[in-house]
């Protein structure tokens, strides 16, 4: 699943080249897969960089164990400790504040009745999270792959 894909989708879901007011249930679905563009990016990297990327020797089961290894709760309790990620570079910070932030929208146009969305906002979500993705993709390995240990291992003192 590449996270690139779920955000053409998420453009599609909100209209982005088409004229006139998508409705509501496109644009929630648009935010929420704007989360999973995030999400999968996280996932992506945690599996390729503790396992192994796609042209490298690595077990597929091992690839799938570390991939779905994630957990949105515990990647947005890791995700939100300022502390831990100020030893991380900026885009990586930037990319743990985006997805804080999404995962908030995502719950809010998946569960909340009441809440709508404009177009523009949906819009603006979706190029923040294409921006955040591309900048978290070149940080260098070693950085990537400590921020993945990070999300996905527990804390362990002394």
């Amino acid at each position: 699943m590449a996270p690139l894909d779920f955000i053409a989708t998420a453009r599609g879901l909100a209209g982005v080249n088409r004229p006139g007011r998508p409705r509501q249930t496109n644009l929630r679905r648009a935010v929420s897969t704007a989360y999973y563009a995030l999400f999968h990016c996280l996932a992506t990297c945690c599996a390729d960089l503790l396992v192994g990327g796609s042209g490298s020797s690595r077990s597929r089961p091992a690839w799938n164990q570390a991939y779905r290894a994630l957990e949105h709760g515990g990647a947005r309790n890791r995700c939100s400790n300022r502390a831990m990620l100020d030893r991380f570079p900026s885009e990586v910070q930037d990319f743990a504040k985006h997805f804080v932030y999404l995962q908030t929208r995502r719950h809010r146009a998946d569960y909340d009745p009441d809440a709508t969305f404009l177009k523009s906002v949906v819009v603006e979500i979706i190029n923040d999270a294409e921006q955040v993705i591309r900048r978290f993709t070149v940080v260098p390995v070693k950085d990537r792959r400590a921020f993945a240990v990070y999300v996905l291992l527990p804390l362990r003192s002394g």
